[in-house]
Protein backbone atom coordinates (compact mmCIF):
# COMPACT_ATOMS: atom_id res chain seq x y z
CA UNK A 1 0.00 0.00 0.00
CA UNK A 2 1.58 3.18 -0.87
CA UNK A 3 1.72 5.88 1.13
CA UNK A 4 -0.99 8.10 -0.21
CA UNK A 5 -3.28 5.43 -0.42
CA UNK A 6 -2.54 4.39 3.28
CA UNK A 7 -2.94 7.89 5.23
CA UNK A 8 -6.67 8.31 3.05
CA UNK A 9 -6.91 4.64 4.43
CA UNK A 10 -6.32 5.90 7.56
CA UNK A 11 -8.95 8.73 7.35
CA UNK A 12 -11.56 7.00 5.88
CA UNK A 13 -11.51 3.76 7.65
CA UNK A 14 -13.08 4.81 10.74
CA UNK A 15 -15.97 6.84 8.78
CA UNK A 16 -17.08 3.29 7.09
CA UNK A 17 -17.16 1.76 10.64
CA UNK A 18 -19.07 4.88 11.75
CA UNK A 19 -21.65 4.13 8.98
CA UNK A 20 -21.94 0.32 9.52
CA UNK A 21 -22.24 0.52 13.01
CA UNK A 22 -24.71 3.38 13.31
CA UNK A 23 -27.01 0.85 11.47
CA UNK A 24 -26.72 -2.02 14.13
CA UNK A 25 -29.26 -1.02 16.27
CA UNK A 26 -31.65 -3.91 16.83
CA UNK A 27 -28.20 -5.96 18.55
CA UNK A 28 -25.80 -3.63 21.02
CA UNK A 29 -23.16 -6.88 21.20
CA UNK A 30 -22.91 -7.04 17.38
CA UNK A 31 -22.50 -3.03 17.63
CA UNK A 32 -20.00 -2.99 20.09
CA UNK A 33 -18.38 -5.72 18.46
CA UNK A 34 -17.91 -3.92 14.90
CA UNK A 35 -16.71 -0.82 16.44
CA UNK A 36 -13.69 -2.63 18.73
CA UNK A 37 -13.21 -4.68 15.14
CA UNK A 38 -12.85 -0.93 12.94
CA UNK A 39 -10.74 -0.15 15.86
CA UNK A 40 -8.46 -1.96 16.14
CA UNK A 41 -7.66 -2.28 12.07
CA UNK A 42 -7.56 1.20 12.34
CA UNK A 43 -5.07 0.33 14.55
CA UNK A 44 -2.84 -1.77 12.22
CA UNK A 45 -2.74 1.10 9.97
CA UNK A 46 -1.24 2.89 12.14
CA UNK A 47 1.27 0.71 12.74
CA UNK A 48 1.90 0.38 9.21
CA UNK A 49 2.16 4.30 8.32
CA UNK A 50 4.66 4.21 11.34
CA UNK A 51 6.89 1.92 9.57
CA UNK A 52 6.82 3.41 6.52
CA UNK A 53 7.42 7.10 7.80
CA UNK A 54 11.19 7.52 7.05
CA UNK A 55 12.33 10.38 9.92
CA UNK A 56 14.93 11.28 7.66
CA UNK A 57 12.74 11.82 4.23
CA UNK A 58 10.70 14.87 3.35
CA UNK A 59 9.18 16.79 6.44
CA UNK A 60 5.59 15.98 4.90
CA UNK A 61 4.92 12.22 3.79
CA UNK A 62 2.26 9.76 2.93
CA UNK A 63 0.76 13.23 1.37
CA UNK A 64 -2.09 13.08 -1.33
CA UNK A 65 -3.96 16.03 -2.99
CA UNK A 66 -7.04 16.63 -5.05
CA UNK A 67 -8.78 19.60 -5.83
CA UNK A 68 -11.78 20.85 -3.69
CA UNK A 69 -13.20 24.08 -4.52
CA UNK A 70 -10.55 25.14 -7.52
CA UNK A 71 -11.81 28.51 -8.08
CA UNK A 72 -10.38 29.57 -4.42
CA UNK A 73 -7.68 26.92 -4.20
CA UNK A 74 -8.83 24.54 -2.01
CA UNK A 75 -7.31 21.23 -1.90
CA UNK A 76 -8.66 18.08 -0.09
CA UNK A 77 -4.72 17.69 0.92
CA UNK A 78 -3.32 15.38 3.36
CA UNK A 79 0.17 14.49 4.76
CA UNK A 80 1.72 13.82 8.04
CA UNK A 81 4.95 15.09 9.76
CA UNK A 82 6.66 13.67 12.33
CA UNK A 83 4.46 15.41 14.94
CA UNK A 84 0.97 14.65 13.31
CA UNK A 85 2.02 11.11 12.61
CA UNK A 86 2.54 10.69 16.77
CA UNK A 87 -0.68 12.22 17.40
CA UNK A 88 -2.52 9.90 15.04
CA UNK A 89 -0.77 7.18 16.31
CA UNK A 90 -2.28 7.80 20.16
CA UNK A 91 -5.57 8.07 18.18
CA UNK A 92 -5.05 4.43 17.27
CA UNK A 93 -3.76 3.37 20.81
CA UNK A 94 -6.68 5.42 22.56
CA UNK A 95 -10.06 4.36 20.80
CA UNK A 96 -9.95 0.32 20.88
CA UNK A 97 -9.21 0.82 24.80
CA UNK A 98 -11.58 3.69 24.95
CA UNK A 99 -14.22 1.19 23.35
CA UNK A 100 -13.35 -1.80 25.47
CA UNK A 101 -13.61 0.14 28.34
CA UNK A 102 -16.83 1.91 27.60
CA UNK A 103 -18.58 -1.74 26.93
CA UNK A 104 -20.33 -2.46 30.15
CA UNK A 105 -21.56 1.20 30.52
CA UNK A 106 -25.27 1.92 31.09
CA UNK A 107 -26.29 4.09 28.80
CA UNK A 108 -29.17 7.12 29.47
CA UNK A 109 -32.93 5.93 28.32
CA UNK A 110 -33.20 5.61 24.73
CA UNK A 111 -29.62 5.72 23.75
CA UNK A 112 -28.52 2.87 21.79
CA UNK A 113 -25.00 1.49 21.98
CA UNK A 114 -24.85 1.94 18.16
CA UNK A 115 -25.12 5.26 18.22
CA UNK A 116 -22.48 5.52 20.66
CA UNK A 117 -19.99 3.72 19.24
CA UNK A 118 -20.45 5.23 15.81
CA UNK A 119 -20.07 8.40 17.13
CA UNK A 120 -16.28 7.88 18.64
CA UNK A 121 -15.61 6.08 15.14
CA UNK A 122 -17.10 8.98 13.44
CA UNK A 123 -14.85 11.39 15.82
CA UNK A 124 -11.82 9.22 15.41
CA UNK A 125 -11.92 9.98 11.66
CA UNK A 126 -12.24 13.88 11.83
CA UNK A 127 -9.52 13.53 14.48
CA UNK A 128 -7.33 11.60 12.03
CA UNK A 129 -8.23 14.41 9.70
CA UNK A 130 -7.63 17.40 11.55
CA UNK A 131 -4.14 16.41 12.56
CA UNK A 132 -3.11 15.27 8.65
CA UNK A 133 -4.93 18.31 6.79
CA UNK A 134 -2.48 19.91 4.75
CA UNK A 135 -4.70 22.69 3.75
CA UNK A 136 -5.46 25.43 6.19
CA UNK A 137 -9.44 25.75 4.76
CA UNK A 138 -9.57 21.49 5.41
CA UNK A 139 -8.07 21.97 8.77
CA UNK A 140 -10.31 24.46 9.60
CA UNK A 141 -13.49 22.57 8.50
CA UNK A 142 -12.09 19.39 10.15
CA UNK A 143 -11.62 21.56 13.64
CA UNK A 144 -14.78 22.97 13.48
CA UNK A 145 -16.81 19.42 12.85
CA UNK A 146 -14.79 17.31 15.26
CA UNK A 147 -17.33 19.48 17.59
CA UNK A 148 -20.58 17.68 16.21
CA UNK A 149 -19.60 13.83 17.35
CA UNK A 150 -18.08 15.35 20.55
CA UNK A 151 -21.18 17.52 21.44
CA UNK A 152 -24.00 14.65 20.73
CA UNK A 153 -21.61 12.32 22.86
CA UNK A 154 -21.63 14.82 26.03
CA UNK A 155 -25.28 15.78 25.55
CA UNK A 156 -26.44 12.52 25.06
CA UNK A 157 -24.59 9.80 26.48
CA UNK A 158 -23.08 12.05 29.86
CA UNK A 159 -24.29 12.56 33.61
CA UNK A 160 -27.18 14.49 34.73
CA UNK A 161 -25.77 18.46 33.42
CA UNK A 162 -24.94 16.78 30.24
CA UNK A 163 -26.84 19.53 28.09
CA UNK A 164 -25.32 22.47 30.37
CA UNK A 165 -21.67 20.83 29.87
CA UNK A 166 -21.66 20.39 25.70
CA UNK A 167 -23.69 23.49 25.16
CA UNK A 168 -20.93 25.00 27.13
CA UNK A 169 -18.19 22.78 25.31
CA UNK A 170 -19.63 23.86 21.89
CA UNK A 171 -20.37 27.33 22.04
CA UNK A 172 -16.39 27.83 23.39
CA UNK A 173 -15.22 25.91 20.53
CA UNK A 174 -17.16 27.50 18.04
CA UNK A 175 -16.56 31.08 18.94
CA UNK A 176 -12.69 30.04 19.10
CA UNK A 177 -13.57 28.95 15.60
CA UNK A 178 -15.02 31.62 13.87
CA UNK A 179 -12.23 34.18 15.30
CA UNK A 180 -9.84 31.57 13.63
CA UNK A 181 -12.47 31.94 10.57
CA UNK A 182 -10.99 35.55 9.96
CA UNK A 183 -7.83 34.59 10.50
CA UNK A 184 -7.95 32.09 7.86
CA UNK A 185 -9.79 34.35 5.55
CA UNK A 186 -6.69 36.61 6.34
CA UNK A 187 -3.84 34.41 5.37
CA UNK A 188 -5.50 33.50 1.78
CA UNK A 189 -5.73 36.86 1.22
CA UNK A 190 -2.45 38.00 2.21
CA UNK A 191 -0.78 35.44 0.44
CA UNK A 192 -3.21 36.96 -2.57
CA UNK A 193 -1.38 40.22 -2.31
CA UNK A 194 2.32 38.38 -2.67
CA UNK A 195 1.41 35.62 -5.30
CA UNK A 196 -1.53 36.92 -7.34
CA UNK A 197 -3.69 33.83 -6.27
CA UNK A 198 -4.66 33.40 -2.84
CA UNK A 199 -4.18 30.01 -1.65
CA UNK A 200 -4.65 27.77 2.01
CA UNK A 201 -1.77 25.66 0.87
CA UNK A 202 0.29 25.23 4.42
CA UNK A 203 3.36 25.14 2.58
CA UNK A 204 3.26 28.26 0.71
CA UNK A 205 1.56 29.91 3.05
CA UNK A 206 4.32 29.26 5.21
CA UNK A 207 6.73 30.70 2.58
CA UNK A 208 4.41 34.05 2.80
CA UNK A 209 2.71 34.89 5.43
CA UNK A 210 5.58 34.82 7.29
CA UNK A 211 7.43 37.38 5.42
CA UNK A 212 4.35 39.81 5.86
CA UNK A 213 5.07 42.73 8.47
CA UNK A 214 4.64 42.58 12.22
CA UNK A 215 1.67 43.83 13.00
CA UNK A 216 -0.49 41.99 10.24
CA UNK A 217 1.81 38.87 11.68
CA UNK A 218 0.07 39.44 14.93
CA UNK A 219 -3.73 40.15 14.31
CA UNK A 220 -3.81 37.01 11.98
CA UNK A 221 -1.55 35.32 15.07
CA UNK A 222 -3.94 36.13 17.48
CA UNK A 223 -6.91 34.54 15.33
CA UNK A 224 -5.48 30.91 15.83
CA UNK A 225 -4.07 31.56 18.63
CA UNK A 226 -7.53 32.23 20.29
CA UNK A 227 -9.28 28.89 18.84
CA UNK A 228 -6.05 26.74 19.87
CA UNK A 229 -5.64 28.21 23.04
CA UNK A 230 -9.44 27.57 24.04
CA UNK A 231 -9.04 24.24 22.63
CA UNK A 232 -5.69 23.45 24.52
CA UNK A 233 -7.26 24.40 27.34
CA UNK A 234 -5.13 27.45 28.47
CA UNK A 235 -6.21 29.79 31.45
CA UNK A 236 -8.25 31.84 31.47
CA UNK A 237 -9.68 30.02 28.37
CA UNK A 238 -10.31 26.55 30.39
CA UNK A 239 -13.37 26.99 31.76
CA UNK A 240 -15.58 24.13 29.48
CA UNK A 241 -13.14 21.79 30.24
CA UNK A 242 -13.94 20.53 34.12
CA UNK A 243 -17.56 20.79 33.03
CA UNK A 244 -17.18 18.71 30.24
CA UNK A 245 -15.05 16.30 31.52
CA UNK A 246 -17.10 15.95 34.62
CA UNK A 247 -20.35 15.22 32.56
CA UNK A 248 -18.78 13.04 29.52
CA UNK A 249 -18.92 9.31 29.77
CA UNK A 250 -15.81 7.50 31.29
CA UNK A 251 -14.73 6.98 27.83
CA UNK A 252 -15.43 10.06 25.81
CA UNK A 253 -13.54 11.99 28.72
CA UNK A 254 -10.09 9.77 27.84
CA UNK A 255 -10.94 11.00 24.26
CA UNK A 256 -11.74 14.55 25.55
CA UNK A 257 -8.57 15.25 27.53
CA UNK A 258 -6.01 12.97 26.26
CA UNK A 259 -6.44 13.22 22.02
CA UNK A 260 -9.18 16.46 21.53
CA UNK A 261 -7.94 19.20 23.63
CA UNK A 262 -4.37 18.55 21.93
CA UNK A 263 -5.65 19.81 18.32
CA UNK A 264 -4.88 23.45 20.66
CA UNK A 265 -1.72 22.84 20.96
CA UNK A 266 -0.84 20.97 17.72
CA UNK A 267 -1.86 24.08 16.27
CA UNK A 268 0.79 26.59 17.86
CA UNK A 269 3.50 24.46 16.50
CA UNK A 270 1.74 23.39 13.34
CA UNK A 271 -0.03 26.82 12.14
CA UNK A 272 0.95 29.96 14.90
CA UNK A 273 4.82 29.10 14.54
CA UNK A 274 5.59 28.78 11.57
CA UNK A 275 3.25 30.90 9.67
CA UNK A 276 3.95 34.07 12.13
CA UNK A 277 7.41 33.90 13.48
CA UNK A 278 7.72 37.64 14.13
CA UNK A 279 4.17 37.39 15.81
CA UNK A 280 5.26 34.80 17.97
CA UNK A 281 8.43 35.60 19.22
CA UNK A 282 6.88 38.92 20.16
CA UNK A 283 3.74 37.65 22.25
CA UNK A 284 5.80 34.61 23.41
CA UNK A 285 5.86 36.16 27.09
CA UNK A 286 2.01 36.53 27.35
CA UNK A 287 1.52 33.09 26.15
CA UNK A 288 4.06 31.89 28.51
CA UNK A 289 2.76 34.01 31.46
CA UNK A 290 -0.91 31.91 31.01
CA UNK A 291 0.98 28.55 30.54
CA UNK A 292 3.09 28.88 34.27
CA UNK A 293 -0.67 30.14 35.43
CA UNK A 294 -2.30 26.97 34.03
CA UNK A 295 0.44 25.19 36.20
CA UNK A 296 -0.08 26.78 39.46
CA UNK A 297 -3.92 27.33 38.86
CA UNK A 298 -5.02 23.97 37.48
CA UNK A 299 -2.68 22.23 40.40
CA UNK A 300 -4.50 23.97 43.23
CA UNK A 301 -7.84 23.30 41.92
CA UNK A 302 -7.19 19.99 41.65
CA UNK A 303 -6.57 19.87 45.37
CA UNK A 304 -9.38 21.27 45.72
CA UNK A 305 -11.76 19.31 44.60
CA UNK A 306 -14.07 16.40 45.29
CA UNK A 307 -15.46 15.30 42.28
CA UNK A 308 -13.26 12.59 41.36
CA UNK A 309 -13.60 13.49 37.71
CA UNK A 310 -13.28 17.31 37.45
CA UNK A 311 -9.91 16.58 39.42
CA UNK A 312 -9.00 14.99 36.50
CA UNK A 313 -10.53 17.73 34.48
CA UNK A 314 -8.08 20.13 36.58
CA UNK A 315 -5.11 18.18 36.11
CA UNK A 316 -5.14 18.47 32.87
CA UNK A 317 -5.24 22.01 33.16
CA UNK A 318 -1.76 22.27 35.35
CA UNK A 319 -0.15 19.60 32.11
CA UNK A 320 -0.92 21.78 29.26
CA UNK A 321 0.32 25.06 30.55
CA UNK A 322 3.64 22.61 30.36
CA UNK A 323 3.12 21.92 26.84
CA UNK A 324 2.74 25.38 26.26
CA UNK A 325 5.69 26.75 28.23
CA UNK A 326 7.84 24.03 26.05
CA UNK A 327 6.00 24.92 22.70
CA UNK A 328 7.21 29.06 23.20
CA UNK A 329 10.38 28.44 25.17
CA UNK A 330 12.07 28.12 21.55
CA UNK A 331 14.12 25.48 21.93
CA UNK A 332 14.61 21.72 20.07
CA UNK A 333 14.69 19.95 23.98
CA UNK A 334 11.66 22.13 25.05
CA UNK A 335 9.55 21.47 21.92
CA UNK A 336 10.36 18.22 21.44
CA UNK A 337 9.48 17.65 25.21
CA UNK A 338 6.39 19.34 24.89
CA UNK A 339 5.01 16.94 21.58
CA UNK A 340 6.29 13.73 23.51
CA UNK A 341 4.42 15.41 26.42
CA UNK A 342 1.38 15.50 24.44
CA UNK A 343 1.41 11.83 24.01
CA UNK A 344 2.71 10.90 27.31
CA UNK A 345 -0.45 12.53 28.36
CA UNK A 346 -2.92 11.17 26.92
CA UNK A 347 -1.74 7.63 28.07
CA UNK A 348 -1.07 8.67 31.53
CA UNK A 349 -4.13 10.82 32.05
CA UNK A 350 -6.71 8.46 29.60
CA UNK A 351 -5.23 5.88 32.07
CA UNK A 352 -6.03 7.68 35.45
CA UNK A 353 -9.55 8.87 33.70
CA UNK A 354 -10.28 4.83 32.88
CA UNK A 355 -9.69 4.20 36.65
CA UNK A 356 -11.76 6.86 38.45
CA UNK A 357 -14.45 5.52 35.72
CA UNK A 358 -13.94 2.03 37.61
CA UNK A 359 -13.81 3.10 40.83
CA UNK A 360 -17.06 4.68 39.80
CA UNK A 361 -18.81 1.91 38.53
CA UNK A 362 -18.42 0.39 41.43
CA UNK A 363 -19.19 3.01 44.17
CA UNK A 364 -21.58 4.63 41.79
CA UNK A 365 -20.31 7.93 43.37
CA UNK A 366 -17.71 10.65 41.74
CA UNK A 367 -17.47 12.49 45.23
CA UNK A 368 -13.96 11.31 46.46
CA UNK A 369 -15.31 12.19 50.56
CA UNK A 370 -17.81 8.96 49.56
CA UNK A 371 -14.81 6.34 49.58
CA UNK A 372 -12.03 5.19 51.91
CA UNK A 373 -10.05 2.03 52.06
CA UNK A 374 -10.85 0.11 48.99
CA UNK A 375 -7.12 -1.11 48.54
CA UNK A 376 -8.44 -3.49 50.59
CA UNK A 377 -11.05 -4.54 48.62
CA UNK A 378 -9.86 -4.35 45.57
CA UNK A 379 -6.15 -4.04 45.51
CA UNK A 380 -5.73 -4.76 41.77
CA UNK A 381 -7.50 -1.64 41.15
CA UNK A 382 -5.76 0.38 43.85
CA UNK A 383 -2.29 -0.72 42.02
CA UNK A 384 -3.80 0.58 38.51
CA UNK A 385 -4.34 3.88 40.88
CA UNK A 386 -0.98 3.90 41.85
CA UNK A 387 0.86 3.35 38.50
CA UNK A 388 -1.82 5.93 36.74
CA UNK A 389 -0.99 8.11 39.56
CA UNK A 390 2.58 8.10 39.52
CA UNK A 391 2.99 8.72 35.80
CA UNK A 392 0.27 11.90 35.85
CA UNK A 393 2.93 13.58 38.36
CA UNK A 394 5.31 12.63 36.60
CA UNK A 395 7.31 10.17 38.57
CA UNK A 396 10.86 9.18 37.41
CA UNK A 397 10.64 5.86 35.45
CA UNK A 398 6.93 6.55 34.36
CA UNK A 399 6.77 8.17 30.92
CA UNK A 400 5.33 11.59 31.68
CA UNK A 401 8.75 12.59 33.82
CA UNK A 402 10.64 12.57 30.61
CA UNK A 403 8.50 14.77 28.95
CA UNK A 404 8.73 16.72 32.10
CA UNK A 405 12.21 16.57 32.33
CA UNK A 406 12.59 17.57 28.22
CA UNK A 407 10.44 20.75 28.71
CA UNK A 408 12.04 22.11 31.95
CA UNK A 409 15.49 21.26 30.90
CA UNK A 410 14.67 23.22 27.63
CA UNK A 411 13.41 25.91 28.42
CA UNK A 412 15.47 26.55 31.20
CA UNK A 413 18.35 28.30 29.08
CA UNK A 414 15.91 30.86 27.28
CA UNK A 415 13.33 31.51 29.93
CA UNK A 416 14.77 30.67 33.30
CA UNK A 417 12.14 32.41 35.20
CA UNK A 418 9.13 30.65 34.01
CA UNK A 419 10.71 27.31 34.17
CA UNK A 420 11.02 27.65 38.16
CA UNK A 421 7.75 28.87 38.58
CA UNK A 422 6.65 25.91 36.41
CA UNK A 423 8.67 23.80 38.58
CA UNK A 424 6.28 24.07 41.63
CA UNK A 425 3.60 22.58 39.92
CA UNK A 426 5.44 19.28 39.68
CA UNK A 427 5.05 19.53 43.95
CA UNK A 428 1.76 20.24 43.20
CA UNK A 429 1.07 17.56 41.09
CA UNK A 430 2.68 15.36 44.14
CA UNK A 431 0.28 16.73 46.59
CA UNK A 432 -2.61 16.21 44.73
CA UNK A 433 -2.19 12.96 43.16
CA UNK A 434 -1.22 11.13 46.50
CA UNK A 435 -3.95 13.19 48.06
CA UNK A 436 -6.74 11.61 46.02
CA UNK A 437 -5.46 8.31 46.56
CA UNK A 438 -4.90 8.46 49.85
CA UNK A 439 -8.87 9.62 50.69
CA UNK A 440 -9.69 6.96 48.26
CA UNK A 441 -7.55 3.93 48.61
CA UNK A 442 -6.61 3.90 51.72
CA UNK A 443 -7.13 4.14 55.77
CA UNK A 444 -10.46 2.21 56.86
CA UNK A 445 -13.39 1.22 54.73
CA UNK A 446 -15.98 4.15 55.16
CA UNK A 447 -17.57 7.03 53.06
CA UNK A 448 -21.14 6.65 51.66
CA UNK A 449 -20.18 4.77 48.60
CA UNK A 450 -19.04 2.10 50.52
CA UNK A 451 -20.55 1.77 53.74
CA UNK A 452 -24.01 2.33 51.19
CA UNK A 453 -22.75 -1.11 49.62
CA UNK A 454 -22.79 -2.92 52.88
CA UNK A 455 -26.04 -1.40 53.93
CA UNK A 456 -25.09 1.22 55.63
CA UNK A 457 -22.82 1.89 58.83
CA UNK A 458 -26.02 0.41 61.00
CA UNK A 459 -26.89 -2.60 58.84
CA UNK A 460 -26.86 -6.04 60.83
CA UNK A 461 -24.23 -8.09 61.00
CA UNK A 462 -20.06 -8.05 62.28
CA UNK A 463 -19.77 -4.16 62.98
CA UNK A 464 -15.70 -5.00 62.92
CA UNK A 465 -13.68 -3.52 60.62
CA UNK A 466 -13.21 -7.54 59.33
CA UNK A 467 -17.11 -7.70 59.17
CA UNK A 468 -17.31 -4.83 56.96
CA UNK A 469 -15.01 -6.02 54.54
CA UNK A 470 -16.53 -9.25 54.58
CA UNK A 471 -19.49 -8.09 54.06
CA UNK A 472 -18.77 -6.00 50.82
CA UNK A 473 -15.81 -8.53 48.98
CA UNK A 474 -18.74 -10.08 46.86
CA UNK A 475 -20.04 -6.29 46.41
CA UNK A 476 -17.03 -5.23 45.30
CA UNK A 477 -15.21 -7.15 42.69
CA UNK A 478 -12.02 -6.03 41.68
CA UNK A 479 -10.35 -5.70 38.25
CA UNK A 480 -12.30 -8.22 35.72
CA UNK A 481 -10.61 -9.41 33.05
CA UNK A 482 -11.58 -7.13 30.42
CA UNK A 483 -10.69 -4.16 32.37
CA UNK A 484 -7.15 -6.02 32.95
CA UNK A 485 -7.15 -6.02 28.97
CA UNK A 486 -8.14 -2.29 28.69
CA UNK A 487 -5.57 -1.16 31.15
CA UNK A 488 -2.80 -3.27 30.06
CA UNK A 489 -1.44 -1.99 27.35
CA UNK A 490 -1.43 1.76 28.69
CA UNK A 491 0.76 0.23 31.74
CA UNK A 492 3.00 -1.45 28.89
CA UNK A 493 3.42 2.18 27.53
CA UNK A 494 3.75 4.23 30.41
CA UNK A 495 6.64 2.26 32.07
CA UNK A 496 8.52 1.70 27.87
CA UNK A 497 7.59 4.93 27.16
CA UNK A 498 9.65 6.38 31.02
CA UNK A 499 12.47 3.90 30.06
CA UNK A 500 12.70 3.95 26.17
CA UNK A 501 11.27 7.46 24.73
CA UNK A 502 13.96 7.46 21.47
CA UNK A 503 11.95 5.57 19.20
CA UNK A 504 9.24 8.59 19.34
CA UNK A 505 11.87 11.20 20.05
CA UNK A 506 13.05 10.33 16.86
CA UNK A 507 10.17 10.27 15.24
CA UNK A 508 9.59 13.95 16.55
CA UNK A 509 12.86 15.55 16.27
CA UNK A 510 12.89 16.34 12.57
CA UNK A 511 9.77 18.06 12.54
CA UNK A 512 10.49 20.42 15.68
CA UNK A 513 13.84 21.29 14.28
CA UNK A 514 12.29 22.16 10.83
CA UNK A 515 9.77 24.42 12.85
CA UNK A 516 12.56 26.30 14.59
CA UNK A 517 13.86 26.80 11.24
CA UNK A 518 10.77 28.60 10.17
CA UNK A 519 10.46 30.51 13.57
CA UNK A 520 14.14 31.93 12.46
CA UNK A 521 15.81 31.21 16.20
CA UNK A 522 18.58 29.74 17.28
CA UNK A 523 18.52 26.86 19.39
CA UNK A 524 20.90 27.29 22.48
CA UNK A 525 21.71 23.95 22.64
CA UNK A 526 22.54 23.13 18.80
CA UNK A 527 24.51 26.68 19.39
CA UNK A 528 26.29 25.45 21.83
CA UNK A 529 27.29 22.24 20.15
Amino acid sequence: MSGSVLLLALLFLPLLGALVVAFLRSDDRVAKGVALGFSIAELALVIAAWAAYDPAGDRIQLSSSAEWIPQFGVHFAVGVDGIALVMIALIGILVPIVIGGSWNDRLPEERTAAGFYSLILLMQALMVGVFAATDVLLFYVLFEAVLVPMYFLIGRFGGARRQYAAVKFFLYSLLGGLIMLASVIGVYVVSGNQLGSGTFDWETLVATVSTADTSTQIWLFLGFFIAFAIKAPLVPLHTWLPDAGAEAPIGVGVLLVGVLDKIGTYGFLRYCLPMFPDASRELAPLVLVLAVAGVIYGALLAVGQDDMKRFVSYTSVAHFGFIALGVFAFTSQAQAGAVLYMVNHGIATGMLFLVVGMVIARGGSRNISDYGGLAKLTPVLAGMFVVAGLASLALPGTNSFVSEFLVLIGAFPTQPVFTVIAAVGMILAALYVLWVYQRVMQGPLRGNAVLGLAGGPGAAGDPSSEGLAARLASKVPDLSRRELAVLAPLVALVLFLGVYPQPVLDVITPSVDATLTELGVTDPVQEGN
